[in-house]
């Protein structure tokens, strides 16, 4: 490379040569975490804190977050989101394109997230500098040989590392001391709220502050928390193709899930840490899918029934606060016309429908109340609520069903799966629903305590962070 391109690059616009080969790696692979990488850069077109909020709610990607709307941006982030989403989509199909160049990458690139007009002298130069390096790699491969994202980023690599040998050092500046600053009451605007927003600030209302009002980068997740956005994108899928049981013979049932469950866990498979751990929740997915078509044709011959929605949205205004979520899927039988709200459960659930029933009585469960509240404002007549299991490949699936009633009996400790649950039992939640949101949007908010109960802690993102945190007995007893 001339020198003359050396010394026109500088520490400042070695950035932009990053965020160009990690889109160019994100073409060849899709890998999620490069795209949330490529997300919060400042050339991504969006301000460091919305990056990092619609990171947080991408359990299911980046871009299934941004296309789903899973978190309420405003005017201009929602539209910088939605064209950084088609930016990767446009990168990804001229990667594959016959004839695809390394110089049309960068020239994309460029184009889709206008550098040419929003970046500075300095960058503007890095940003020639890559094309003169993409060009260059063009005229030095073989005819015929479609360019490769790693060799394309290696060569931006030894741009930036060249240019860092021009840097001239920057004088270091002692630390300013600074007074500490006044304590200042938390002011919540008024937003969408969810029903696990609400389900976390009644367990635990210093995991709440930290995920919504900080914005706190939670972990990447678990090869178990991979598994079930997997199985979830595969069941949204294979109901698309079959809303009926009885659309074909069983064995054509199990091996289109298996399909959509092999797809699924190859477009997640950046979140396994392991080719092991990636082979090892696949083979589990697949004989839970086996289950899973077992339940779901018996059932419909028991009960026919079409499955009229999966991944739904809905939305519910009470008393002026808006509520969103999506629902897993929505059920209709034949006969009376009653839909069925269903929710899968990749984790641990309640093992009984009185257990889940006390969870609901006790406030530590918005969720399938939410979603009656949201169908019946909607106009359907839910008669029932189902929570189906998928997480042990060894036992059948059997759901948490709560039939919905006027009124339901005392809550027992029977261990049936089966059992019922009031309307009034669901308009209390609904009225706890408000009273929270209420708070959070219009109260102001001087301290978040933490959860008296230890459990709530086991699986919490932000524990290392929280000293407040509640001690186990036997931790605080043991010797």
């Amino acid at each position: 490379m001339p020198e003359s391109t050396i010394v026109e690059i500088d520490a400042a616009a070695r950035r932009l040569v990053a965020f160009i080969g990690d889109l160019a790696r994100y073409a060849a692979t899709r890998d999620d975490a490069l795209a949330r990488r490529s997300l919060c850069s400042p050339f991504s077109g969006l301000s460091n804190l919305d990056a990092r909020a619609i990171c947080v709610v991408a359990r299911r990607g980046v871009v299934e977050a941004i296309e789903r709307e899973r978190i309420p941006l405003g005017h201009d982030a929602s539209l910088a989101s939605r064209r950084f989403a088609r930016a990767l989509g446009d990168l990804e199909r001229a990667y594959r394109a016959q004839g695809a160049t390394a110089r049309e990458h960068v020239a994309t690139v460029a184009l889709a997230f206008e550098l040419d007009a929003t970046v500075v002298p300095a960058e503007r130069a890095a940003l020639a500098a890559a094309e003169i390096v993409a060009a260059r790699y063009d005229a030095e491969r073989p005819p015929g040989v479609a360019w490769e994202a790693d060799e394309l980023v290696r060569a931006l690599e030894r741009l930036a590392r060249d240019a860092r040998t021009a840097d001239v050092e920057t004088p270091r500046v002692p630390l300013l001391i600074r007074e500490p600053e006044e304590p200042r009451i938390v002011k919540r605007r008024k937003a969408h709220f969810s029903a696990s927003s609400l389900g976390t600030f009644a367990e635990c209302e210093r995991r709440w502050y930290y995920r919504y009002v900080c914005a706190a980068v939670e972990d990447r997740g678990s090869s178990a928390s991979f598994y079930g956005t997997a199985f979830h994108w595969a069941l949204e899928r294979f109901h698309e193709d079959v809303p009926r049981a009885d659309a074909a013979p069983v064995e054509v049932l199990e091996r289109k899930l298996e399909a959509h469950l092999g797809t699924a866990f190859e477009r997640f498979r950046s979140g396994f840490e392991t080719n092991v751990e990636f082979e090892l929740q696949r083979r589990r997915a697949k004989r839970t899918g086996r289950r899973y078509v077992a339940w779901f044709v018996e059932r419909a011959r028991a009960h026919p029934f079409s499955v009229i929605g999966t991944e739904t949205s809905v939305e519910l205004e009470l008393d002026g606060y808006n509520f969103i979520g999506y629902i897993d899927r929505l059920d209709r039988d034949d006969a009376t016309s009653a839909v069925t709200v269903v929710d899968y459960k990749t984790g641990s659930i309640a093992e009984t429908a009185d257990r889940y029933r006390e969870k609901v009585a006790r406030f530590l469960d918005f969720q399938l109340p939410f979603y009656y509240w949201a169908r019946t404002n909607a106009g359907d007549r839910v008669t029932r609520l189902s929570l189906v299991p998928l997480k042990d490949a060894s036992r059948d699936v059997a759901p948490i069903e709560l039939e919905v009633v006027p009124f339901a009996g005392p809550r027992g400790y029977g261990g049936g799966a089966v059992g019922t649950i009031g309307i009034d039992e669901l308009e209390r939640a609904r009225k706890k629903m408000v009273e929270i949101a209420a708070s959070l949007a219009d109260g102001p908010l001087e301290r978040f305590p933490v959860t008296s109960d230890p459990e709530a802690c086991t699986y919490c993102s932000y524990r290392l962070a929280c000293r407040e945190r509640p001690t186990r007995l036997e931790d605080r007893f043991g010797r």
